[in-house]
């Protein structure tokens, strides 16, 4: 995505960048591996992740409409192990692994076509440029994958559900009907279009910089560095947005939660009976998912570029 996959600090020139334009398009190959490449990354982080972001789930649910004491991280890590035991860190773990593979495929996969797009458009790959393309890649992604997302966190707050996935979501459509799969959907493209955008630009931006001004190359260090930096921006933009959609998401399964109309309704109540701090609940435990799922999706993902042949981020 505009940087050169040997150690080295020039990009590509423009006849490199027009081959691989139409390769991008034409060729089979290269649209599997570089889709599937952002694909198998995205999903590997996840599955190591996916506990915080079940505890992330019942944090974000603390205290519905209500001011006091939040269980923090810990305290309620050890209260869902003894209650519901460690399988249930895993609920919903299947639709968030094929959430994952499509979402993450396209989310990442889709970000560096829309660079290209913008770079023909007005002749420029500048941070503006970059968040746009994160943007619509996330926000794209989001919304042709939200059933997933609402079945995953649907599951997340069902430890006694023995329907499994295929089941919760005959229970939605029956209940709620069709249109209840992409509940949250508003929010849900925002926060994904917010944390794409601040994820990929301020990952791409911050390689650059990093490799002008100091001693990393290309590699895992450099990676490591830049997604470690990404990940703690892309948190702090996120998580009211995040904490929004999932309150949206679980509007039916929750008898505390009021009927909350849209996005902005739903922050509006949140900040008028739970206080600011509400807007930023689960919002450690999200850091702690976020993070490192950052970390290894673009680590990882840089790495199966290069066996792929593909170029670096």
């Amino acid at each position: 995505m505009g940087g050169d996959s040997t150690p080295g600090k020039h990009s590509p020139s423009g006849s490199v960048r027009m081959i691989e334009k139409q390769n991008l398009w034409v060729s089979p190959s290269y649209v599997m591996n570089h889709f599937g490449t952002s694909g198998v990354s995205v999903a590997t982080a996840t599955g190591i992740t996916h506990p915080l972001d079940v505890l992330k789930v019942r944090l974000q649910m603390q205290l519905v409409g209500q001011r006091g004491p939040l269980t923090g991280l810990g305290g309620l890590f050890l209260q869902v192990v003894k209650n519901e035991g460690p399988r249930s860190l895993y609920l919903g773990l299947a639709p968030a692994l094929m959430r994952s593979v499509f979402y993450g495929g396209l989310r990442l996969g889709l970000y560096e076509p829309s660079k290209y797009v913008c770079e023909l458009a007005f002749e420029s790959t500048n941070i503006l440029v970059k968040i746009a393309s994160g943007a619509f890649s996330g926000s794209l992604a989001t919304a042709l994958t939200n059933p997933m997302e609402v079945l995953k966190v649907r599951l997340q707050m069902n430890p006694n559900s023995s329907r499994g996935p295929l089941g919760e979501m005959r229970k939605i459509t029956s209940k709620e009907g069709i249109t209840a799969l992409w509940k949250g959907v508003g929010p849900a493209m925002a926060r994904a279009a917010a944390l794409t955008a601040s994820q990929l630009a301020t990952y791409d931006e911050s390689k650059q910089v990093l490799t002008m001004w100091t001693p990393l190359e290309e590699g895992f260090y450099l990676h490591l560095t830049a997604s470690t930096i990404a990940g703690a921006v892309s948190t702090i933009i996120t998580a009211p947005i995040d904490m929004i959609k999932t309150r949206l998401m679980l509007q039916q399964e929750s008898r505390s939660l009021g009927a909350y109309k849209n996005g902005f309704h739903c922050a509006y109540q949140v900040l008028l009976k739970e206080g600011p701090k509400g807007l930023y609940k689960g919002g450690f435990a999200m850091f702690a998912r976020l993070g490192p799922q950052t970390t290894i999706t673009f680590i990882l993902c840089e790495k199966l570029r290069e066996l792929a042949g593909l170029q670096a981020i």
